[in-house]
């Protein structure tokens, strides 16, 4: 797992073509919205996040984010843990992502 600033994890996603979007809010929060083309999969589903999780590419680079940072960087750990190579936190989430770089 890496924790990427909003300009880097931004820019390097920019350049990926291997990359996948992760959004791990809950629904109310996707609701206010997300960065396009992102998977939603909430982490608060617990067992089930694993599950859904674990139906991924693995050998995609998954680009996590949630509204602050702390929970995708939760989510960063849980797929390493479950063999996901490539996972890449949004430091700050939601809130501070423009999809600008600046």
């Amino acid at each position: 797992m890496a924790d990427l600033s909003q300009v880097d994890w931004t820019n390097q996603l920019k350049e990926d073509d291997n990359a996948l979007i992760l959004d791990v809010r809950t629904e109310d929060e996707v609701a206010e919205g997300k960065i396009p083309n992102a998977l939603h999969i909430d982490i608060f589903k617990g067992q089930g996040f694993i599950y859904e999780v674990e139906a991924l590419d693995k050998t995609k680079n998954f680009y996590v984010y949630c509204k602050a940072g702390g929970r995708s960087a939760q989510a960063c750990a849980i797929m390493n843990q479950l063999g996901f190579k490539n996972t890449y936190n949004l430091m700050g989430g939601f809130s501070q992502w423009t999809g600008e770089s600046e």
